[in-house]
């Protein structure tokens, strides 16, 4: 598998040249990109740069509209319902999560559900966003039904992520995981390094662990049964039924609070139709604001310094090595397969940007 590494700048004015080329202002070009860039910094390979065919596609078919508005369809002091109108994911989710923040400065809770929007990047990045404010902050989305249930053999459920961040020293804890046990984007990034799944990963359409990316990306495409694993893997004995659990609670705080489409129905891979769930909370409700957070902090740093098993270095706590990746890379460059690189080329090509001006 070959990569290059390429300048974070470079790259990030690459990215902003392409979203403004198709219709976005400057400041949404330059957030979702973003997004983009910050899933990448993480290590998060399958969420980063290769995403950006998968926006160029939801633009050529006219399933993400860069001039749309974002409707307020219900409002509370500490919550709300959008109506995303097609508008990109990740506009739509600075917004939302901008809303929830200001709620919760003010009445030390803020809620907001999104419907009809598109992919918006990872989870965690949103979150970031109320940590910084020194709030909790949560957020989850559907996805088309990818997942399949417990004993089952067709995809009922999405992915569906779900983040936390929570502010802490010396680095803020931060989860960000789907409830099954990869996501779709991993499939994506060993089905264009060639490689096999790891067994457990995914099922064909009969159920049954299959090891081939192509097949199983191609049957959750044609909705030809078959998917990914909910958390825990194939079976009871193993804790499907926990991720199982989890992911339907994802739909109930997303699709089904915001009143929109339920991940069985979510068409066009999630394009135009998916739900968001954003929580910020001032946890400053349940007593000192510092204290807390130095409680927490204490408890991560145990953790950190708890013994490890033998034939492992230590024990981390969550955004851990995320925050180690971006320090190396920022440095380093970022890693961008061949593949994907070539998939960006023929974006700029098609949209008459001279690569060279950027990479």
């Amino acid at each position: 598998m070959s990569y290059q590494f390429l300048d974070v700048t470079k790259l990030r004015a690459f990215c902003e040249a392409i979203f403004v080329k198709y219709g976005f202002s400057p400041e949404d070009a330059a957030w979702s990109t973003d997004v983009l860039i910050c899933a990448d910094l993480f290590g998060i390979e399958s969420h980063g740069v290769q995403r950006l065919v998968r926006y160029a596609n939801a633009l050529d078919k006219g399933f993400i509209d860069p001039h749309a508005a974002i409707k307020t369809v219900m409002e509370t002091n500490i919550n709300a319902v959008l109506e995303a109108n097609r508008t990109m994911g990740q506009t739509t989710a600075r917004f939302a999560m901008e809303k929830a923040i200001e709620k919760a400065k003010t009445h030390r809770v803020g809620i907001v559900t999104v419907r009809g929007s598109n992919h918006f990047g990872i989870a965690g990045y949103y979150t970031l966003m109320a940590a910084k404010d020194d709030l909790l902050g949560l957020c989850m989305t559907n996805t088309e039904a990818i997942a399949i249930p417990t004993n089952g053999k067709k995809a009922m459920l999405g992915t569906s992520p779900l983040a936390v961040c929570m502010p802490a020293d010396p680095i803020p804890f931060w989860f960000d995981a789907a409830t099954t046990v990869v996501t779709r984007g991993k499939l994506e990034v060993y089905r264009k390094a060639g490689k096999n799944l790891p067994k457990g990963w995914a099922s064909d359409e009969n159920g049954q662990d299959c090891m081939d990316a192509s097949r199983v990306i191609n049957n959750i495409c044609n909705k030809a049964g078959g998917g990914i694993f909910p958390l825990g893997g194939e079976t009871e004995q193993t804790g499907s039924h926990k991720g199982y659990g989890l992911g339907i609670i994802v739909e109930l705080f997303t699709s089904i609070f915001s009143g929109g489409t339920t991940s069985p129905h979510v068409q066009n891979s999630g394009n135009a139709d998916t739900s968001f769930c954003f929580v910020a909370i001032d946890y400053g409700i349940f007593g000192n604001k510092a204290e807390i957070k130095a409680r927490f902090s204490e408890l991560l740093k145990e953790l950190r310094e708890s013994p490890c098993a033998d034939g492992c270095d230590r024990v981390y706590t969550h955004g851990e090595k995320e925050w180690k990746s971006k320090a190396k890379l920022l440095k380093a460059g970022i890693p961008v397969q061949e593949k994907t690189m070539n998939e960006m080329i023929e974006i700029a090509e098609k949209l008459h940007i001279k690569v060279e001006n950027y990479l």
